[in-house]
């Protein structure tokens, strides 16, 4: 969109894109985490209080995607306006 516009565009719309690219990210890391607590957990038996800490960290973790998307995607949205011709 830089380039159909000949200049750089809000500084907001790259901190917005980084954002949603570290959200993408937390969630990989508390998704992996989770599944190395559920692997564990078959092997040395029954669930533990810190099973629940995994689930609610990977949903707090979805959450902050979750909001990161719709900013991105109002960000997106404006950005392309702004490409627009008048």
């Amino acid at each position: 969109m830089e380039r159909l516009r000949s200049s750089p565009l809000h500084a907001n719309i790259s901190t917005a894109l980084d954002k949603h690219l570290e959200s993408i990210h937390v969630v990989q890391a508390r998704r992996k985490d989770e599944i190395v607590n559920a692997s564990s957990r078959q092997q040395h038996g029954p669930p533990r209080c810190q099973d629940e800490r995994v689930v609610l960290a990977l949903a707090a973790a979805l959450r902050a995607l979750c909001l990161a998307t719709r900013k991105v995607r109002t960000v997106l949205w404006c950005a392309f306006q702004m490409t627009l011709p008048k």
